[in-house]
């Protein structure tokens, strides 16, 4: 099966990228700037274009992965074909596609994706939903070539696994940028903090989160905590703190 991709970001390029380590065949990439399309298109040593007129139209899965806002406009613009479709958002659902496709489906990977670093994709869970049984079966063996772990799961359902996400990934990671702003404050090396962060995370898949959880707001500490307040200056990183503090108590007590 020929695969074209409809964009040429993070996620499009390390996945692009494993297919084709996996042996299936992209054939062709899309994006609206010559650099993007290009760059990839060059790696993965195949077409590229930076007009949805040129797409080619006799691919047999073509893969959306654009920003979520930019989704639906990209997709009402390109030409109607015989191929599947799919897109790679947690938090859009599979409709999106309707009255543009008729064939149609999600393909999505539960990770962070950067350009430049490889991701050991055959650990990544892969999240597939497709309007119908034939395409079902069509996704489950293009994402059983790249991942270990292939489910199939509702756009409902999906929302909720993209929402915990964003908690586990992208705001651990905030909280990663404020810790090193704070100890560059003091002339302090974000290094010193990665054997917390580690040993941290890999609590987490030996117990559950709540029972890893240590600090001062667990046993509500309120002298440390107090103390640590007023060492933030700015307003909204004190209320942060508060509330993290409000809720990682109220998790251990009605643990207990």
């Amino acid at each position: 099966m020929d695969i074209v991709f409809i964009g040429a970001g993070n996620l499009a390029t390390r996945l692009s990228l494993e297919m084709q380590r996996a042996g299936l065949k992209v054939r062709q990439v899309y994006s609206r700037t010559e650099e993007g399309a290009k760059g990839l298109a060059e790696k993965l040593d195949c077409d590229w274009t930076c007009s949805l007129d040129g797409v080619r139209e006799d691919a047999g899965l073509y893969i959306f992965a654009v920003k979520d806002a930019v989704l639906e406009g990209v997709i009402s613009q390109m030409k109607p074909n015989g191929g599947l479709w799919v897109h790679t958002a947690g938090s859009i659902p599979m409709g999106v596609f309707e009255g543009y496709a008729a064939r149609h489906g999600v393909f999505y990977p539960l990770q962070t994706f950067s350009k430049e670093k490889a991701v050991a994709f055959c650990g990544v869970p892969v999240f597939l939903e497709a309007s119908s049984e034939e395409d079902e079966r069509i996704l489950e063996c293009v994402a059983g070539a790249v991942s270990g772990t292939v489910r199939f799961l509702s756009s409902e359902k999906r929302r909720f696994v993209h929402l915990a996400g964003v908690f586990a990934g992208n705001f651990s990671n905030y909280m990663y940028a404020v810790a090193a702003n704070l100890l560059e404050g003091q002339g302090i090396g974000y290094e010193a903090l990665l054997p917390l962060i580690i040993e941290t995370a890999g609590k987490v898949a030996e117990m559950s989160p709540s029972a890893a959880q240590t600090g001062p707001a667990v046993r509500f500490d309120e002298n440390v905590m107090a103390l640590q307040e007023s060492l933030l200056e700015d307003e909204d990183l004190r209320e942060l703190y508060r509330l993290i503090s409000r809720g990682i108590h109220k998790d251990k007590m009605e643990g207990l």
